[in-house]
């Protein structure tokens, strides 16, 4: 079947321009000046009308938690409900992390996930790796499984006795990495010491949801920072840093790029658009915005909107890790320690940069940028994504940015039962969605298949140097 998308501004990382786009099954073929395709004679099965509105890769989101064990639960969305609402938030693929049991097989989490995944996912997907137990079996696993087209691997500063990971451990990892082309990404706060902070605030009686915040301090996250930065420079690995939340942590890794190292930064809309205040809301309201790392100071929005113009930050993810407020975060009534960590937000990424784009924040540009092209190159996808272009999978949004919607929790389409950016009104919005060339969103419709999504076997990170 061949697709005719005519009428549009098609962006990319160079800007946008009036362009036609033209695909074959599941391929793009030809990106056409505006009215060749008519003047050529070439004839589609379907023609789909994007006057005045933006054609845009589909977005990739490299960090959800779908289906995930934590705190005694489980994160609400699964490979079901989860790439369903991605879609309809104009993102086509997801890489989510297959999560190693302490004193298991990261095999056998890899495989978990291919079975958590297999006939339920409507959009495409991989798996990044979690690294929770480093040993010799583990880390040979690491080789296999980048062969297997997983090839990034998290660990953890943080999460004493769960995830946490030593500095020993963590070279480790980092030298196979350097070895076998991998990238680390990492969560990076100092674990231990906020461990004690929080044991003493909790002593003192301090058991509400804003002190989730106020013990996991920027300084910890921004010596975590340096830390694994100078333990990548020593063993040569590639280094990702998932969800940075400060202007601190930022300034470590700007140092480290300006130094020509294999550095890169992620940060999440939470922390562009959400601040520490909202962890102080009334009536455990806060516990919805509950995250790791915490919510900051709202000055330091600012400064990681300055990180991702000045590529200091390569891309925004957002860390979807959906809990319900009831009941799944109500196990920390009377003890922050047992809120579940996470927000939803896989539904919301696009519009809420688009929204950074409508107030000067970002350019057109950067837009898809930080949100499909950086992610697929970083992560050993392009161009078969993150791009619109010939030979590329036709995974296609069609953006109206006149378009106005109010959030909520009673209209999105993630499995849980509020929303951070309740009330909220954007201005923007996904009118069609194309994965691999097939309509899966149409004027509030979807029509994704349950199990049409693949997983792809991704390549090593084209950002090494």
């Amino acid at each position: 079947m061949t697709t005719l998308i005519f009428g549009g501004q098609v962006v990319s990382p160079q800007g946008a321009a009036p362009a036609d786009v033209l695909i074959d099954g599941e391929i793009v073929t030809a990106v056409l000046a505006p009215g060749a395709a008519d003047a050529l004679d070439v004839q589609a099965d379907r023609r789909i009308d994007a006057t005045g509105k933006y054609v845009l890769p589909g977005g990739i989101d490299v960090h959800t938690h779908m289906d995930m064990p934590f705190g005694g639960t489980f994160s609400v969305d699964d490979f079901e409900t989860g790439t369903r609402a991605a879609a309809w938030g104009g993102t086509t693929t997801i890489v989510d992390f297959a999560v190693q049991k302490k004193g298991g097989s990261l095999q056998e989490a890899v495989d978990t996930w291919h079975a958590k995944a297999e006939g339920r996912a409507s959009i495409d997907y991989g798996f990044h790796a979690i690294l929770a137990d480093v040993n010799e079996t583990s880390l040979k696993e690491m080789d296999v499984l980048v062969d297997q087209g997983v090839s990034s691997f998290k660990l953890f500063m943080a999460y004493p006795g769960v995830f946490l990971s030593t500095d020993d451990q963590i070279i480790q990892a980092m030298f196979r990495a350097a070895d076998n082309g991998a990238t680390i990404m990492m969560h990076a706060e100092n674990g231990a010491a906020i461990d004690q902070i929080v044991s003493r605030a909790v002593a003192d009686g301090h058991t509400e949801p804003k002190y989730h915040g106020l013990t996991r301090p920027i300084a910890l996250e921004a010596e975590a920072v340096n830390r694994a930065t100078q333990m990548a420079d020593v063993t040569g690995a590639p280094l990702y840093f998932v969800h940075l939340s400060s202007g601190d942590a930022v300034d470590v890794v700007a140092k480290a790029r300006d130094e020509g190292r294999n550095v890169f930064g992620e940060t999440c809309p939470q922390y562009l658009f959400l601040d520490e205040s909202d962890l102080a809301r009334p009536d455990f309201e806060g516990a919805k915005y509950v995250c790791t790392p915490a919510l900051r100071p709202v000055e330091e929005q600012a400064k990681l909107w300055r990180g991702i113009r000045t590529n200091d930050l390569s891309v925004v993810a957002t860390d979807h890790c959906p809990f319900c407020f009831t009941p799944d975060k109500q196990l920390g009534r009377d003890d922050f320690r047992a809120i579940p960590n996470g927000l939803p937000g896989v539904e919301h990424r696009m519009d809420l940069l688009h929204m950074g784009v409508t107030k000067g924040e970002i350019s057109l540009a950067r837009w898809v940028e930080i949100a499909a092209a950086t992610p697929a190159r970083m992560f050993g996808m392009y161009p078969k994504k993150g791009v619109i272009a010939p030979g590329s999978d036709a995974d296609i949004v069609i953006y109206d940015p006149a378009a106005t919607q109010i959030v909520s929790a009673q209209t999105h389409h993630m499995n849980v039962d509020y929303s951070v950016y309740e009330g909220w009104e954007f201005t923007g919005k996904v009118e069609t969605v194309l994965s691999r060339g097939e309509v899966i969103l149409e004027n509030e419709h979807f029509s994704g298949a349950l199990g049409r999504g693949k997983f792809i076997k991704r390549d090593l990170s084209q950002y090494l140097v």
